[in-house]
């Protein structure tokens, strides 16, 4: 198999994870977050990598807890940012975003939480418990 196929078949298969697990998640293009936080939404930004293993761990964890309350996804806005792509970019510093596997919670502009390369199912669970009750 040459270079290009082998690429193009791995990104296939690293895409079909993301939009499994986040079947309601927005892939962030940039100002579409910004524009939700200036709305005053309450919104969870989760910079993530396709090859991060915490990553996944998260996304297995975010999935779990949204399947279980439906309220989180009426009422919080969920974005994924490719850290590959836009964790050099505008809204990682003006966030201080240190890596991927970072979580933040926000209403509006205004900070709520975050987690740091953090798996916890309770950890996570108050993070989005935290945006639910400022909703």
């Amino acid at each position: 198999m040459n270079r290009r196929a082998f690429l193009v078949t791995s990104a296939c298969f690293t895409v079909v994870p993301l939009s499994l697990g986040a079947a309601d998640s927005l892939l962030y293009t940039p100002g579409s977050a910004e524009a939700a936080m200036d709305a005053g939404k309450i919104v969870l930004l989760d910079f993530w990598a396709s090859w991060c293993t915490t990553c996944a761990a998260q996304e297995r964890v975010l999935a779990e807890l949204r399947a279980e309350n439906p309220a989180y996804d009426r009422n919080i806005v969920f974005y994924i940012v490719d850290w590959d792509e836009h964790g050099k970019g505008a809204l990682a510093k003006d966030l201080r975003i240190p890596r991927r596997s970072t979580l933040v919670a926000l209403k509006g502009r205004q900070e709520l939480g975050r987690i740091v390369a953090g798996t916890s199912k309770a950890e996570i669970k108050a993070l989005l418990d935290a945006a639910l009750t400022a909703s």
